[in-house]
């Protein structure tokens, strides 16, 4: 059991992992499974079980039943973990700890997909001028 919501683990295909992320897309899978695997973590992927839905109230009218649209299925989402159960994914972002391919530090819009190459930038902290 997770101390807290930043660092959940549980097992994915019988193995002990640390969760990334859960309910993502096949295309974010892709990114992150590249992007953890480049940093030498060991990744593993599961589909996520389908949203519980509640019973649909039965209808008086049989008529109505049998010409009902079918609920439309949900999208097929996954749940991304890796072996390494002290991974936490903030820590690793904002620690600067993963790098891209080509050795950028990963940033937060980095790890968020919304910039598609990090611009990494010396910490204020560790800024001379």
């Amino acid at each position: 059991m997770a101390i807290n919501k930043n660092h959940e683990f549980e097992e994915l295909d019988g193995i002990k992992c640390a969760i990334v992320e859960k309910n993502v897309s096949a295309e974010r899978v892709s990114f992150l499974k590249q992007l953890l695997e480049i940093n030498k973590f060991t990744v593993v992927v599961v589909a996520s079980p389908p949203p519980k839905i509640a019973p649909a109230p039965p209808s008086a009218n049989t008529d109505e039943a049998n010409t009902a649209i079918p609920a439309p299925l949900p999208p097929e989402t996954f749940t991304l973990g890796v072996t390494d159960v002290m991974f936490n994914a903030t820590n690793a972002v904002f620690g600067r700890l993963l790098k891209t391919v080509d050795g950028h530090v990963v940033t937060l819009a980095y790890w968020k997909q919304q910039e598609s190459v990090s611009h990494d930038q010396i910490p204020y902290y560790e800024n001379k001028g």
